[in-house]
């Protein structure tokens, strides 16, 4: 009998045993799933709105979007993975400033969207900012030139989309002559957008420095500050942008790249 126990018992602790090998192993290998299993990637879906104005006040000299201000954020964005729209007033093709696709002003990026024949197509031929859904994006990027300043300050449309962005906590991003579109965008409670924000923007003495502050309908320092943005700046043609909250804004050309690297993190 007492053998018969005995045996009884080690087949028992054996059984056990066995029992929780299996288990570990299962643990171990739904673990090991776990781990392997790769990653998602967040999405990134980026509307880019540019300016459908070609007219440099009455001076006979034509405006538009400046190449660099799209260009830098538009590669630093789509290299990460994002998937961009772009959209203007009118639809169809958007203006180039003539000054933005000078040998001067050339940069890495702008040469590399020279050379781009599918960014070209897009530019020629972007959609129609009344119908676009914000809903459908996770943020919104204004690029500047002196365009926005007459028809995208006072867009009702562009208006209404900025405040649906924000209204939603999804970042919004401006860069030098882009926040003019801020001009009668209102937060929730009614008051300005900028209004105790720090936001940045063309300064004055960039505009005189370009001898158009007479031409402009409106000096982007100005109105930001009038609105009741904390506005700051660097010295002229300084590489500068700022975040507060979900407000993305850059003073210059220059800045371009900062404001879209601020952008991309928000976006992470």
């Amino acid at each position: 009998m007492k053998i018969l126990k005995t045996l009884a018992i080690a087949l028992t602790v054996i059984t056990a045993s066995s029992c929780k090998d299996t288990i570990n192993k299962v643990i171990s290998e739904n673990v090991s799933e776990a781990q392997t299993e790769p990653k998602k990637e967040k999405t990134m879906n980026v509307l880019f709105v540019l300016t459908s104005h070609d007219k440099l006040g009455d001076t006979g000299k034509k405006t538009g979007f400046w190449v660099e201000e799209f260009a830098s954020p538009y590669y630093t964005l789509l290299d990460k993975g994002a998937t961009i729209t772009i959209a203007t007033p009118k639809g169809g093709a958007a203006p180039i400033d003539p000054s933005s696709d000078s040998p001067d002003a050339a940069t890495e990026a702008t040469k590399r969207f020279d050379n781009d024949a599918e960014a070209k197509a897009r530019i020629a031929n972007t959609k129609v900012l009344a119908d676009i859904n914000p809903d459908d994006f996770d943020a919104v990027f204004y690029p500047g030139g002196h365009g926005p300043l007459w028809d995208l300050a006072n867009d009702a449309t562009s208006i209404a989309l900025i405040e649906k962005f924000n209204s939603q906590n999804k970042p919004v991003a401006f860069v030098c002559h882009a926040p003019a579109a801020l001009k009668d965008v209102k937060s929730t409670d009614g008051t300005p957008l900028v209004k105790g924000k720090k936001v940045t923007g063309f300064t004055n003495t960039e505009e005189a420095a370009v001898g158009l502050k007479d031409v402009v309908p409106f000096l982007v320092e100005d109105m930001l500050t009038a609105n009741g943005g904390i506005y700051s700046k660097k010295e002229d043609w300084a590489a500068y942008a700022i975040q507060d909250e979900n407000l993305i804004t850059g003073q210059n050309p220059a800045s371009s790249e900062l404001v879209a690297e601020k952008l991309l993190e928000a976006l992470k």
